[in-house]
Protein backbone atom coordinates (compact mmCIF):
# COMPACT_ATOMS: atom_id res chain seq x y z
CA UNK A 1 0.00 0.00 0.00
CA UNK A 2 1.21 3.46 -0.48
CA UNK A 3 2.32 5.32 2.45
CA UNK A 4 0.25 8.75 3.00
CA UNK A 5 2.62 12.18 3.42
CA UNK A 6 1.41 14.21 5.83
CA UNK A 7 0.39 17.65 4.88
CA UNK A 8 -0.23 19.98 6.88
CA UNK A 9 -3.93 21.14 5.07
CA UNK A 10 -6.06 19.09 2.57
CA UNK A 11 -9.32 19.33 0.70
CA UNK A 12 -12.06 18.21 2.24
CA UNK A 13 -12.39 15.34 -0.27
CA UNK A 14 -9.06 14.27 -0.29
CA UNK A 15 -9.08 13.92 4.13
CA UNK A 16 -12.23 11.27 3.68
CA UNK A 17 -10.71 9.65 1.18
CA UNK A 18 -7.43 9.54 3.82
CA UNK A 19 -9.96 8.69 6.46
CA UNK A 20 -11.41 5.54 4.49
CA UNK A 21 -7.58 4.78 3.62
CA UNK A 22 -6.68 4.47 7.60
CA UNK A 23 -9.97 2.77 8.12
CA UNK A 24 -9.65 -0.41 6.04
CA UNK A 25 -6.16 -0.30 7.29
CA UNK A 26 -7.18 -0.79 10.80
CA UNK A 27 -9.89 -3.49 10.23
CA UNK A 28 -10.16 -5.78 7.30
CA UNK A 29 -13.64 -6.19 7.31
CA UNK A 30 -14.01 -2.77 6.45
CA UNK A 31 -15.41 -2.66 2.77
CA UNK A 32 -16.41 0.04 0.44
CA UNK A 33 -19.95 -0.46 -1.79
CA UNK A 34 -21.05 2.19 -4.27
CA UNK A 35 -21.36 2.66 -8.16
CA UNK A 36 -18.22 3.57 -9.81
CA UNK A 37 -16.26 3.91 -6.68
CA UNK A 38 -13.33 1.49 -8.00
CA UNK A 39 -11.37 2.19 -11.10
CA UNK A 40 -12.92 5.79 -11.54
CA UNK A 41 -12.91 6.61 -7.94
CA UNK A 42 -16.08 7.55 -7.68
CA UNK A 43 -17.79 11.01 -9.24
CA UNK A 44 -15.94 13.19 -7.05
CA UNK A 45 -12.99 11.06 -6.47
CA UNK A 46 -13.66 10.87 -3.12
CA UNK A 47 -12.18 6.75 -3.28
CA UNK A 48 -9.57 7.38 -5.37
CA UNK A 49 -6.86 4.84 -5.35
CA UNK A 50 -8.43 2.70 -3.10
CA UNK A 51 -9.73 -0.27 -4.55
CA UNK A 52 -5.86 -0.32 -6.08
CA UNK A 53 -4.28 -1.16 -3.05
CA UNK A 54 -7.07 -3.14 -1.07
CA UNK A 55 -8.59 -4.82 -4.58
CA UNK A 56 -12.00 -5.24 -5.79
CA UNK A 57 -12.73 -7.42 -2.85
CA UNK A 58 -12.94 -4.74 -0.27
CA UNK A 59 -13.78 -1.56 -2.59
CA UNK A 60 -16.62 -3.07 -4.45
CA UNK A 61 -17.93 -1.57 -8.11
CA UNK A 62 -21.72 -2.22 -7.79
CA UNK A 63 -24.86 -1.59 -10.11
CA UNK A 64 -26.81 0.86 -10.35
CA UNK A 65 -29.60 0.01 -7.60
CA UNK A 66 -29.10 1.85 -4.81
CA UNK A 67 -31.96 -0.47 -2.70
CA UNK A 68 -29.82 -3.57 -3.45
CA UNK A 69 -26.57 -1.88 -2.60
CA UNK A 70 -28.04 -1.02 0.69
CA UNK A 71 -29.88 -4.29 1.20
CA UNK A 72 -26.35 -6.39 0.38
CA UNK A 73 -24.67 -4.06 3.11
CA UNK A 74 -27.06 -5.03 5.64
CA UNK A 75 -26.37 -8.57 5.16
CA UNK A 76 -23.14 -7.96 5.17
CA UNK A 77 -22.85 -5.96 8.49
CA UNK A 78 -25.29 -9.11 10.11
CA UNK A 79 -22.34 -11.07 9.06
CA UNK A 80 -19.59 -9.02 11.23
CA UNK A 81 -18.39 -6.58 8.11
CA UNK A 82 -18.45 -3.32 8.67
CA UNK A 83 -19.60 -2.28 4.91
CA UNK A 84 -19.63 1.33 3.84
CA UNK A 85 -21.71 2.60 1.16
CA UNK A 86 -21.75 5.65 -1.32
CA UNK A 87 -24.51 6.94 -2.52
CA UNK A 88 -23.25 9.06 -5.57
CA UNK A 89 -26.14 11.94 -5.10
CA UNK A 90 -28.00 13.40 -2.88
CA UNK A 91 -31.12 12.65 -4.98
CA UNK A 92 -30.23 9.03 -5.52
CA UNK A 93 -30.73 7.89 -1.87
CA UNK A 94 -34.65 7.64 -2.04
CA UNK A 95 -34.69 4.09 -4.23
CA UNK A 96 -32.80 2.99 -0.70
CA UNK A 97 -35.28 4.93 1.71
CA UNK A 98 -37.23 1.40 2.15
CA UNK A 99 -33.91 -0.43 3.33
CA UNK A 100 -32.86 2.43 5.35
CA UNK A 101 -35.61 3.23 7.31
CA UNK A 102 -37.53 0.01 7.74
CA UNK A 103 -34.37 -2.58 7.92
CA UNK A 104 -31.03 -0.96 8.60
CA UNK A 105 -32.30 1.73 11.23
CA UNK A 106 -34.81 -1.23 12.64
CA UNK A 107 -33.11 -4.57 12.91
CA UNK A 108 -31.48 -4.16 16.04
CA UNK A 109 -34.29 -2.96 17.72
CA UNK A 110 -36.60 -6.06 16.17
CA UNK A 111 -33.76 -8.03 17.42
CA UNK A 112 -34.03 -6.94 21.38
CA UNK A 113 -30.41 -5.96 20.62
CA UNK A 114 -28.98 -9.13 19.64
CA UNK A 115 -27.92 -8.12 16.04
CA UNK A 116 -25.81 -4.79 15.37
CA UNK A 117 -25.61 -2.96 11.72
CA UNK A 118 -22.34 -1.64 11.82
CA UNK A 119 -22.61 0.49 8.41
CA UNK A 120 -22.01 3.39 7.16
CA UNK A 121 -23.70 5.00 4.57
CA UNK A 122 -21.86 8.27 2.80
CA UNK A 123 -24.23 10.45 1.30
CA UNK A 124 -22.47 13.94 -1.23
CA UNK A 125 -25.74 15.98 -0.39
CA UNK A 126 -26.08 20.50 -1.36
CA UNK A 127 -25.96 22.25 -3.58
CA UNK A 128 -24.07 25.16 -4.78
CA UNK A 129 -22.23 23.00 -7.45
CA UNK A 130 -24.23 24.29 -10.64
CA UNK A 131 -25.92 20.63 -11.04
CA UNK A 132 -29.23 19.16 -12.04
CA UNK A 133 -31.97 17.63 -10.87
CA UNK A 134 -32.09 15.41 -8.06
CA UNK A 135 -27.82 16.41 -7.23
CA UNK A 136 -28.61 18.97 -5.05
CA UNK A 137 -30.91 17.81 -2.09
CA UNK A 138 -30.41 17.96 1.43
CA UNK A 139 -32.46 15.15 2.93
CA UNK A 140 -30.85 14.76 6.24
CA UNK A 141 -34.21 15.65 7.86
CA UNK A 142 -35.99 12.11 6.84
CA UNK A 143 -33.34 10.18 7.98
CA UNK A 144 -32.25 12.13 11.57
CA UNK A 145 -36.70 11.86 12.05
CA UNK A 146 -35.83 7.92 11.92
CA UNK A 147 -35.35 5.97 15.46
CA UNK A 148 -32.41 4.11 15.02
CA UNK A 149 -30.30 6.03 12.91
CA UNK A 150 -26.98 8.16 13.86
CA UNK A 151 -26.91 11.10 11.27
CA UNK A 152 -23.73 13.38 10.99
CA UNK A 153 -22.08 15.64 8.80
CA UNK A 154 -18.64 17.08 8.55
CA UNK A 155 -17.78 20.90 7.47
CA UNK A 156 -13.99 20.75 7.39
CA UNK A 157 -11.06 18.20 6.33
CA UNK A 158 -10.18 17.51 10.27
CA UNK A 159 -13.79 16.54 10.62
CA UNK A 160 -14.12 14.85 7.96
CA UNK A 161 -10.73 12.65 8.51
CA UNK A 162 -11.83 11.83 11.98
CA UNK A 163 -15.62 11.61 12.03
CA UNK A 164 -15.89 9.12 8.90
CA UNK A 165 -13.12 7.08 11.60
CA UNK A 166 -15.36 7.08 14.08
CA UNK A 167 -18.55 6.38 11.67
CA UNK A 168 -17.10 3.17 10.52
CA UNK A 169 -15.96 2.26 13.79
CA UNK A 170 -19.79 2.64 15.36
CA UNK A 171 -21.41 -0.50 16.31
CA UNK A 172 -24.78 1.57 15.01
CA UNK A 173 -25.78 2.84 11.52
CA UNK A 174 -25.13 5.90 10.45
CA UNK A 175 -25.62 8.33 7.54
CA UNK A 176 -22.65 10.32 6.96
CA UNK A 177 -23.86 13.34 5.11
CA UNK A 178 -20.46 14.90 2.76
CA UNK A 179 -21.36 18.93 1.77
CA UNK A 180 -19.90 18.22 -1.73
CA UNK A 181 -19.45 21.94 -2.75
CA UNK A 182 -17.09 22.41 -0.09
CA UNK A 183 -15.01 18.73 -0.97
CA UNK A 184 -12.06 20.89 -2.81
CA UNK A 185 -11.49 23.08 0.25
CA UNK A 186 -8.73 22.86 2.08
CA UNK A 187 -7.69 23.17 5.90
CA UNK A 188 -5.51 22.55 8.60
CA UNK A 189 -5.01 18.74 9.13
CA UNK A 190 -3.44 16.04 11.73
CA UNK A 191 -3.11 12.86 9.96
CA UNK A 192 -1.42 11.41 12.67
CA UNK A 193 -4.34 12.27 15.40
CA UNK A 194 -6.43 10.03 17.28
CA UNK A 195 -10.53 10.76 16.75
CA UNK A 196 -10.82 11.94 20.03
CA UNK A 197 -13.08 14.36 20.06
CA UNK A 198 -16.77 13.15 20.35
CA UNK A 199 -18.42 12.22 17.43
CA UNK A 200 -22.04 13.56 18.75
CA UNK A 201 -20.85 16.72 20.10
CA UNK A 202 -20.87 19.77 18.26
CA UNK A 203 -18.50 22.39 18.47
CA UNK A 204 -18.10 26.24 18.86
CA UNK A 205 -15.97 27.36 15.41
CA UNK A 206 -16.21 31.09 16.40
CA UNK A 207 -16.29 32.25 20.05
CA UNK A 208 -19.00 35.55 20.43
CA UNK A 209 -21.33 37.03 22.94
CA UNK A 210 -24.02 38.74 20.98
CA UNK A 211 -26.14 36.10 19.22
CA UNK A 212 -25.87 32.59 18.77
CA UNK A 213 -25.55 31.47 15.15
CA UNK A 214 -26.05 27.52 14.88
CA UNK A 215 -25.06 25.98 11.41
CA UNK A 216 -23.99 22.84 9.98
CA UNK A 217 -22.39 21.09 6.53
CA UNK A 218 -22.01 23.40 3.49
CA UNK A 219 -23.12 26.29 5.34
CA UNK A 220 -20.60 26.29 8.67
CA UNK A 221 -18.03 28.47 5.78
CA UNK A 222 -20.78 30.81 5.42
CA UNK A 223 -21.91 31.35 8.80
CA UNK A 224 -18.14 32.09 9.95
CA UNK A 225 -18.15 34.27 7.30
CA UNK A 226 -21.49 35.94 8.12
CA UNK A 227 -19.70 36.57 11.55
CA UNK A 228 -16.31 37.94 10.25
CA UNK A 229 -18.64 40.93 8.28
CA UNK A 230 -20.88 41.17 11.56
CA UNK A 231 -17.45 41.97 13.65
CA UNK A 232 -16.56 44.79 11.32
CA UNK A 233 -19.82 46.37 12.64
CA UNK A 234 -19.22 46.17 15.86
CA UNK A 235 -21.40 42.86 16.20
CA UNK A 236 -20.12 39.76 18.09
CA UNK A 237 -21.82 36.18 16.43
CA UNK A 238 -20.69 32.91 17.90
CA UNK A 239 -21.01 30.40 15.43
CA UNK A 240 -21.72 26.48 16.42
CA UNK A 241 -20.84 23.83 14.29
CA UNK A 242 -23.82 21.15 14.71
CA UNK A 243 -21.64 18.39 13.20
CA UNK A 244 -24.66 15.27 14.62
CA UNK A 245 -28.17 15.74 13.66
CA UNK A 246 -28.67 12.73 15.40
CA UNK A 247 -28.81 12.64 18.20
CA UNK A 248 -28.48 16.54 18.73
CA UNK A 249 -25.98 18.36 21.38
CA UNK A 250 -28.55 19.99 22.94
CA UNK A 251 -26.22 20.89 25.93
CA UNK A 252 -23.66 22.90 23.85
CA UNK A 253 -26.67 24.86 22.08
CA UNK A 254 -28.16 25.96 25.28
CA UNK A 255 -24.88 26.73 26.83
CA UNK A 256 -24.69 29.28 24.16
CA UNK A 257 -28.08 30.54 24.05
CA UNK A 258 -27.65 31.12 27.72
CA UNK A 259 -24.80 33.05 27.20
CA UNK A 260 -25.63 35.20 24.18
CA UNK A 261 -29.68 35.55 24.70
CA UNK A 262 -30.29 35.29 21.00
CA UNK A 263 -30.29 32.06 18.38
CA UNK A 264 -30.28 32.49 14.42
CA UNK A 265 -30.21 28.71 13.14
CA UNK A 266 -29.44 28.00 9.37
CA UNK A 267 -29.31 25.12 6.41
CA UNK A 268 -29.57 24.49 3.17
CA UNK A 269 -32.72 22.22 3.39
CA UNK A 270 -35.83 24.05 3.63
CA UNK A 271 -37.31 25.86 6.67
CA UNK A 272 -40.57 24.28 6.61
CA UNK A 273 -39.71 21.06 9.35
CA UNK A 274 -36.33 21.52 8.88
CA UNK A 275 -33.03 20.39 11.59
CA UNK A 276 -34.01 24.12 12.69
CA UNK A 277 -37.55 23.44 13.61
CA UNK A 278 -36.60 21.07 16.29
CA UNK A 279 -33.58 23.23 17.74
CA UNK A 280 -35.57 26.52 17.75
CA UNK A 281 -38.59 24.15 19.56
CA UNK A 282 -36.53 23.00 22.21
CA UNK A 283 -33.98 26.12 22.22
CA UNK A 284 -37.58 27.70 23.22
CA UNK A 285 -38.62 25.33 26.28
CA UNK A 286 -35.10 24.88 27.48
CA UNK A 287 -33.76 28.50 27.06
CA UNK A 288 -37.26 30.54 28.05
CA UNK A 289 -36.43 33.02 30.22
CA UNK A 290 -32.54 33.12 28.71
CA UNK A 291 -33.95 34.59 25.13
CA UNK A 292 -34.18 37.93 24.06
CA UNK A 293 -35.79 37.62 21.13
CA UNK A 294 -37.41 34.77 19.08
CA UNK A 295 -35.24 32.59 17.40
CA UNK A 296 -35.03 32.80 13.62
CA UNK A 297 -34.56 30.35 10.79
CA UNK A 298 -33.00 30.49 7.69
CA UNK A 299 -32.75 27.82 4.94
CA UNK A 300 -34.16 27.00 1.17
CA UNK A 301 -37.30 27.61 0.28
CA UNK A 302 -40.54 24.93 0.29
CA UNK A 303 -39.79 24.54 -3.50
CA UNK A 304 -38.29 21.79 -5.34
CA UNK A 305 -34.11 22.59 -5.72
CA UNK A 306 -34.10 24.55 -8.70
CA UNK A 307 -32.37 24.88 -11.91
CA UNK A 308 -28.72 25.62 -11.47
CA UNK A 309 -29.41 29.56 -12.80
CA UNK A 310 -31.97 30.22 -9.80
CA UNK A 311 -29.88 27.95 -6.99
CA UNK A 312 -27.46 31.22 -5.65
CA UNK A 313 -31.18 32.63 -5.41
CA UNK A 314 -32.41 29.68 -2.61
CA UNK A 315 -29.21 29.17 -1.12
CA UNK A 316 -29.14 31.02 2.08
CA UNK A 317 -26.08 33.15 1.90
CA UNK A 318 -24.03 35.72 4.06
CA UNK A 319 -26.39 38.67 3.33
CA UNK A 320 -29.73 36.53 4.39
CA UNK A 321 -28.13 35.34 7.47
CA UNK A 322 -27.66 38.58 8.68
CA UNK A 323 -30.55 39.37 7.85
CA UNK A 324 -32.29 37.16 9.99
CA UNK A 325 -29.50 38.15 12.56
CA UNK A 326 -30.88 42.18 12.12
CA UNK A 327 -34.23 40.83 12.41
CA UNK A 328 -33.29 38.81 15.93
CA UNK A 329 -31.17 41.55 16.98
CA UNK A 330 -34.44 44.26 16.57
CA UNK A 331 -36.59 42.59 19.10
Amino acid sequence: MTTLERPTSLPLGKAINAGLRRAMENDPKVLLMGEDIGKLGGVFRITDGLQKDFGPGRVLDMPLAESGIIGTAVGLAMRGFRPVCEIQFDGFIYPAFDQIVSQVAKLHYRTSGNVKIPMTIRVPYGGGIGAVEHHSESPEGYFAQTAGLRVVTCSNAADGYSMIQQAIASDDPVLFFEPKRRYWEKSAIDLDADASYPLHRARVVTEGTDITLIAYGPLVATARKAAEVAAHEGLSIEVVDLRSLSPIDFETIEASVRKTGRLVVTHEAPVFMGLGSEIAARVSERCFYNLEAPVMRVGGFATPYPASKLEKFYLPDVDRILDAVDRCRSH
